[in-house]
């Protein structure tokens, strides 16, 4: 593909990824990989240079822009040579027009900047910039198949994870993200993908082997298998994985088999989640709320979804963590502990959800500004 081609392609991607976030579609890693695999001819370097121009300027662009070219010309007053592009020749993007639509430079929507200038301060620039770098490729290694982290072959070079409040012994940061599924360690069930924040989170909930734990809202299980590694396989303990996607919780049993671990899964009605638990009324030692949210803390991985986000929507989430977290408290018995942890960065939907339950909590926000890693708001308290 030719240069102006190169821009072509990211513009009718962009449009793609606009009409899917408005629609609440796919996101936009997924439409990229979508578009080339109907697109043989696009080499490996015409693919990366195509998704970088794509991510660049998603990431310029705070609001949502109106189309892909707006983007794209946006993107061009940072990166002038793709100004070249538009000559309306070949297959380029068509010919410049006089007063064209260009999109406008920003970090986040505006009533996003406000939310984080209450969480964070003078430091809230710094800290929504940080959310729009480029992520880490973390690595869990599974102590249920190797004793040693530093035992498992890995394609790229890769190193502890430091900075954390807890220490990670098992997560490994690979210098260059690499085909996961291609390599022997993970075939083997030695490695997992897991961003060190979410390990922190699991460091958190300190569970043991013999104990009863349920991990409330599971998803495909990626906690569940790290919960599972701490407990010895949960052989001689209860380990309880919920959802009430059934299509993501049926994504968790052969990671389980890979992995060996076991445990059970249970598919929850939303609403009536006690109709199925309700033998685990107060018998629970640990449980892991990781509730849905709205991801503010993963923007690195899909800057689009800040686009997605309205005051709305977070407060239906807001309130949807509130019910959750007080289901799971009535599961814990006394002595045991609730971990309470969002993917998120916003005061909503952390610090206030667990001031609400009126129990005091140890609490930890996670930044990558601060700390390297996804933002996290995870929050461990004990029933009496």
């Amino acid at each position: 593909m030719i240069f102006a081609a190169r821009v072509q392609a990211a513009i009718e991607l962009l449009d793609l990824v606009i009409a899917a976030a408005r629609q609440g579609g796919a996101s936009a890693d997924v439409i990229v990989s979508r578009y080339f695999a109907t697109r043989r001819y696009a080499g490996s370097k015409d693919r990366t240079a195509v998704r970088d121009l794509v991510f660049a300027a998603i990431r310029r662009c705070g609001e949502m822009p109106e189309s892909g070219r707006a983007a794209m010309l946006g993107l061009a007053e940072a990166q002038p040579d793709l100004r070249t592009a538009f000559t309306g020749e070949g297959h380029g993007p068509a010919a410049l027009a006089p007063d064209e639509a260009v999109a406008e430079a920003a970090l986040l929507p505006a009533w996003l900047m406000t939310r984080m200038a209450a969480a964070f301060g003078a430091e809230a620039e710094a800290e929504a910039q940080a959310l729009l770098e480029r992520a880490p490729f973390d690595l869990r290694v599974n102590r249920l198949k190797v004793s040693d982290a530093d035992m498992v072959v890995l394609p790229v070079p890769a190193g502890p994870v430091a900075g954390l409040p807890l220490p990670l012994p098992f997560a490994r940061r690979a210098v260059a993200a690499f085909n996961v599924e291609a390599c022997a360690a993970w075939v083997a069930g030695e490695i997992e993908v897991q961003d060190a924040a979410s390990q922190f989170a699991v460091a958190l909930c300190a569970a043991m082997p013999g104990e009863t734990v349920v991990d409330l809202c599971a998803g495909a299980g990626g906690k569940t298998l790290a919960l599972a590694a701490d407990m010895g396989g949960a052989g001689d303990g209860r380990l309880i994985a919920c959802d009430s996607d059934r299509t993501r919780l049926r994504k968790l049993e052969p990671r389980a088999v890979r992995a060996g671990a076991r445990g059970e899964t249970r598919l929850l009605d939303p609403g009536r989640e006690m109709a199925a638990l309700e033998d685990l009324r107060g018998a629970a030692d640990l449980v892991l709320v990781d509730a849905p949210c709205s991801g503010s803390g993963t923007w690195r991985r899909n800057p689009e979804a800040r686009w997605r986000l309205t005051p709305e929507r977070l407060a239906r989430l807001c309130a949807e963590q509130a019910r959750l977290l007080a289901l799971g408290w009535e599961l814990v018995r006394p002595g045991g502990r609730l971990v309470y942890a969002v993917c998120s960065v916003l005061e909503e939907e952390g610090p206030r959800v667990v001031a609400d339950l009126g129990v005091p909590a140890v609490q930890h926000r996670l930044t990558p500004l601060g700390h390297g890693c996804d933002g996290f708001f995870v929050a461990r308290m004990e029933k009496l």
